[in-house]
């Protein structure tokens, strides 16, 4: 079931949003080379600890994978683009990293993704393929107005990552998002225009592209939990959470400037 959040409900959300977005601004600034995935997790775990009890939704949350995830953020490198697990693992200079973070704070779910190149050796490629997440998402995110349907922000998201030369994986998209991480309605990641839901004030979802370099296949690991490219190539993954209004929608975990 589809759910249109009161006034009083989105503002109770905010809190969850800004601290996914404060935390991962803080972790793309204190990312360097030679900091390990483990460093990571536990710098959020304490972020999340000291912020008077919220918690990660992700902890024990067996939903996708066949084992509780058991971490506090979802740390995505290179060829791995969703859900990675952290691990023992010391990141490389030209190390493309994904960040994954859901909080629920008070009951309510925040959550929002990020893409970067750790280090200073960046492959114009990898560049190109963040850009194009990012890109695709602001492309959705012009669609996000009362009226519209869910296919204009879907297409649109598609239509940047195609102009791009990128193929789109549909499997794992966007979503409904309120006291749980997941809910109606699901949002593809490419789609047709004018068809679909029709967007109302009050729906809050979560638009998140997510690319490949060279295909649209997934493999995944045998826990059920990070998502690789068929290939190899590498991956990037943008999200924002983004509540409908009778104006402009508004973009609950924009990044402090």
């Amino acid at each position: 079931m589809i759910e249109i959040k009161t006034p009083q409900e989105v503002e109770a959300m905010r809190p969850a949003a800004q601290l996914v977005a404060d935390c991962l601004s803080e972790l793309k600034d204190m990312t360097k080379v030679g900091m390990n995935l483990l460093e990571i997790d536990e710098y959020t775990h304490k972020r999340i600890a000291d912020y008077k009890g919220a918690s990660s939704p992700y902890v024990g949350d067996d939903e996708m994978g066949t084992v509780p995830f058991g971490h506090w953020i979802c740390t995505s490198v290179n060829d791995v683009v969703l859900h990675g697990v952290p691990h023992d693992y010391a990141l490389k200079d030209g190390d493309l990293l994904s960040l994954d973070l859901s909080i629920a704070v008070d009951g309510w779910c925040g959550d929002s993704a990020i893409s970067f190149v750790v280090g200073d050796h960046a492959r114009p490629e990898d560049l190109h393929l963040i850009k194009a997440t990012e890109d695709a998402l602001a492309a959705a995110i012009d669609q996000c107005h009362a009226g519209n349907h869910l296919g204009d922000v879907s297409a649109a998201a598609g239509a940047v990552a195609h102009e791009r030369g990128y193929e789109v994986n549909t499997v794992f998209g966007g979503h409904g998002i309120g006291r749980d991480m997941h809910c109606d309605p699901y949002v593809p990641n490419d789609g047709r225009a004018h068809r679909g839901y029709r967007l109302r004030p009050g729906l809050v979802i979560c638009i998140e592209p997510w690319l490949m370099a060279g295909t649209d296949k997934i493999a995944e690991d045998p826990d059920g939990w990070s998502v690789h490219s068929a290939d190899g190539s590498r991956g990037a993954h943008t999200e924002h959470e983004i509540c409908i209004t009778d104006g402009d929608p508004i973009i609950m975990t924009a990044r402090r400037k």
